[in-house]
């Protein structure tokens, strides 16, 4: 009985300690504090372009080194590989075959200036006496005759030794333009003819030429980004180029757009664009492979926002918008080109919205924030705008095997301009080059 009474007052209590289980309230949980988040305010503002490009070096002048005479080669005078001046002696062939057909010619040219002067002699003689008819009609015309056709013969002897002075000079060859010496392909004691005369090159230093290329793509958007207006070219198209070399380092002078292929290029797909840059002191050796940046373009009326705010996601790149409720959106963007430490937004965004620049990582959409605002990202200097560009989650791409860009420019001559040039005559097909950074 007493067991039984247990149990029974056991499972009486069973149903009131669940009945004082629900009367309890549960604990709330605590509110999340808004994020603390560094944003700027979208505004428009011209932002200047760079477009960046890999091109090679080559010579403004580059000249064949010939031998305009055959015979023997008789010495290199000058060192190769090294500068050359213009006029300066570079090869001398053997001179004795030349100095003896001169010595010939010369000797020929004296003797029919003896004929010519028995000639006019004979025919002073002739002419009196055939005015008094003492001879007849026929000498003084034989005696007229002589005298012409020995003053001919004084001429093409004349010429001849025009001629064999000529051959004798050329034995000595120079060169035209001063330039960087290649290798001699004849050594001294070979036989040279008209199929043997290539003997070296020298290559012009000053101007240097750097060729680069603009794809079809590249000149068609930037074609009509210039015809609707988002895209400005300097006036008169007074573009400047500024060369990177490998190791990073600028080039300290600037150049200028020199011509621009008006035909495309089926086999590459391009436009074929030259620059021309003053070199003065030969850095610039033909055939480097360097980068080159055009500056001059920009773009109106464009939105820029600082690199840390563009985050690549699942769709796309995207930034944190702080809405007028104070609660973050997330706002899928369209990036443009890269200028300094910012992107370029071609759409997505609007004057006036507020932009999460500092602590995007503790953002979800709807979350509260509490916003401090940031200076705007001014307009980049040309030091920012040499910078390597990095990727979008923050970090600098190491330097590639090909010729990275270094410093911006930072003095040199002025550049010139292609007249009437624009950023589509840099093609050759009223176009302009894309900016590095942007989309197809």
């Amino acid at each position: 009985m007493t067991t039984m009474l247990n149990w029974r007052c056991a499972l009486l209590l069973v149903p009131a300690l669940m009945l004082a289980g629900c009367g309890k309230e549960k604990p709330v949980a605590a509110a999340r504090p808004p994020a603390q988040v560094g944003v700027i305010t979208v505004k428009l503002q011209d932002v200047p372009l760079i477009y960046e490009y890999v091109g090679q070096t080559e010579s403004s002048q580059q000249v064949e080194i010939r031998a305009r005479v055959n015979g023997f080669l008789d010495q290199r005078v000058y060192t190769e590989g090294s500068l050359v001046k213009a006029g300066q002696v570079m090869f001398v062939m053997d001179r004795k075959p030349f100095q003896a057909a001169l010595d010939a010619a010369q000797a020929e040219l004296a003797q029919q200036q003896a004929r010519l002067t028995t000639a006019r002699q004979n025919l002073a003689r002739v002419k009196p006496l055939a005015e008094r008819n003492a001879l007849s009609q026929k000498d003084l015309d034989d005696s007229t005759g002589q005298a012409q056709a020995a003053a001919a013969a004084v001429e093409q002897a004349r010429a001849n030794v025009t001629t064999a002075r000529l051959n004798l000079g050329y034995t000595t060859i120079v060169s035209p333009v001063a330039g960087l010496s290649s290798f001699a392909k004849k050594q001294p004691g070979t036989y040279i003819d008209a199929t043997t005369s290539l003997l070296t090159y020298v290559a012009k230093l000053d101007p240097m030429r750097v060729n680069f290329s603009l794809s079809e793509n590249e000149v068609l958007a930037l074609q009509s980004g210039q015809k609707d207006g988002t895209l400005v070219a300097p006036a008169k198209g007074a573009f400047q180029v500024v060369v990177i070399l490998a190791d990073g380092t600028q080039f300290p002078n600037y150049g200028h757009i020199a011509f621009a292929d008006a035909s495309f290029n089926s086999e590459t797909g391009t436009y074929l664009v030259r620059a021309e840059v003053s070199n003065p002191n030969g850095v610039l050796r033909p055939g480097q492979f360097v980068r080159v940046k055009v500056l001059g373009a920009k773009r109106p009326n464009a939105v820029v926002v600082p690199q840390e705010a563009v985050i690549q996601g699942q769709r796309g790149q995207f930034v944190w918008v702080a809405g007028p409720d104070n609660k973050a959106q997330q706002r899928v963007v369209e990036v443009g080109e890269w200028t300094g430490n910012s992107w370029v937004i071609r759409s997505g965004l609007k004057p006036g919205e507020k932009v999460v620049v500092t602590g995007a990582l503790l953002l979800a959409p709807g979350a509260p924030v509490k916003t401090s605002d940031m200076p705007a990202p001014g307009l980049p200097t040309e030091a920012e705008q040499s910078r390597p560009r990095p990727s979008l989650d923050g970090s600098t791409p190491p330097p590639p095997a090909a010729p990275e860009a270094g410093a911006a420019p930072g003095g040199g001559t002025t550049a010139g301009a292609t007249a009437g040039a624009t950023p589509g005559a840099m093609a050759g097909a009223s176009s302009a080059p894309a900016a590095s950074g942007s989309k197809p």
